[in-house]
């Protein structure tokens, strides 16, 4: 993962501005809320996770090392509950909108976390808050996506997948990451823009 590649395409006002890629992590989700005042919009991405989060306390995969996208960003919206209880669904549908517009190429939401394709699960999204009083101050949103993977151990090749194995297209990781962030943050202002009635 080469982080000047995501810069170079990235036309966000914050989000991706502060890129750190590990070689190991145990998880990208654990990592970043260790880190003291980090940067809203900052990222942890991990070419290889030993013990990845999914959702509902589940283990993401992350075992294959420099083939798939394991990553972790922070928000700090400072705004009540409601305006963000879709965001799960809205960044699945910016992961899917990014694939699309590179690659042309149609995956599936999972309502509300996966990302799929031909009923084999290729993403997944877990977005974790800290709420003082009735306002969201932290969100972490971390991100797994199988891109390049082809080899998986026998608990998952039944149910899990990757886009070279579906599509046989060889993705560039840091471009489907700088589009996402450009496309995501775009939808997130908009979000954070909306006047409350």
């Amino acid at each position: 993962m080469n982080k000047e590649l995501i810069y170079n395409k990235l036309d966000t006002k914050f989000l991706g501005r502060n890129i750190y890629i590990y070689d190991m992590l145990n998880s990208t989700q654990d990592d970043i809320k260790q880190k003291a005042d980090i940067a809203n919009g900052s990222v942890i991405i991990a070419e290889c996770q030993t013990n990845g989060k999914g959702t509902h306390g589940r283990k993401w995969f992350t075992d294959e090392k420099n083939k798939n996208i394991a990553m972790t960003f922070v928000l700090y919206p400072n705004c009540e509950i409601k305006k963000i209880e879709n965001i799960t669904v809205i960044i699945a549908k910016c992961i899917i909108e990014s694939i699309y517009k590179i690659y042309n190429i149609k995956l599936d939401i999972k309502s509300p976390n996966d990302i799929v394709t031909n009923n084999k699960k290729i993403g997944g999204i877990l977005t974790e808050t800290k709420i003082l009083g009735q306002k969201v101050r932290v969100i972490y949103v971390g991100i797994g996506l199988n891109v390049l993977q082809e080899k998986f151990n026998t608990q998952l090749q039944n149910i899990a997948s990757s886009i070279k194995n579906e599509f046989g297209i060889e993705c560039i990781r840091e471009d489907i990451i700088s589009t996402f962030f450009n496309i995501f943050e775009k939808n997130y202002l908009e979000i954070m823009e909306e006047v409350d009635e």
